[in-house]
């Protein structure tokens, strides 16, 4: 079986008037990430990590910020998709891997979750999900807690 590897990254500002998304869990703090969808800059780059990995074009293609249909959509619904698009171009995903970028808030809590829900959509194991998160000891955007950063990377098996 042939495996590919992909990378993806995404960044959002924070917003103080919404909800802080990531990787499908409502994270309690007091400001959440600007965006045309729900803003979930995890799933974001996870996603295009998956088509990257498939050599597919980015979420950007698929799901256009001047759609009003993608308006406030969550962006477990979009990774849903992005899995039938991989499935219809032959190739399902192996393993996902991603490192949050974030001052604040702390999120330990929370990965398990986010790990489950990835996990579930993509429908794989969960040992094959692993999110970490990590400062930016003070320095840039993140390190001035201007946004939240993430780079993933997974694999994708081609189906023969």
């Amino acid at each position: 079986m042939d495996i590919f590897s992909g990378c993806g990254y995404d960044a959002h500002k924070y917003s103080k008037d919404r909800k802080l998304i990531l990787g499908g869990v409502e994270v309690p703090f007091e400001k959440g990430l600007l965006g045309h969808s729900d803003a979930d800059v995890l799933l974001h780059a996870v996603m295009d990590s998956l088509l990257s990995a498939a050599g597919l074009f980015d979420i950007g293609f698929y799901f256009q910020d001047s759609d009003s249909k993608y308006k406030g959509i969550s962006s477990l619904k979009l990774l849903e998709q992005v899995y039938g698009i991989l499935k219809e171009n032959g190739f399902e995903p192996n393993n996902v891997t991603a490192a949050i970028i974030c001052e604040q808030p702390k999120l330990k809590d929370y990965i398990p979750l986010m790990k489950q829900n990835i996990a579930n959509i993509l429908k794989i194991n969960i040992k094959r999900v692993g999110i970490s998160a990590t400062t930016n000891e003070g320095m840039g955007f993140v390190g001035r807690c201007e946004g939240i950063g993430v780079i993933a990377n997974s694999t994708v098996k081609a189906k023969k």
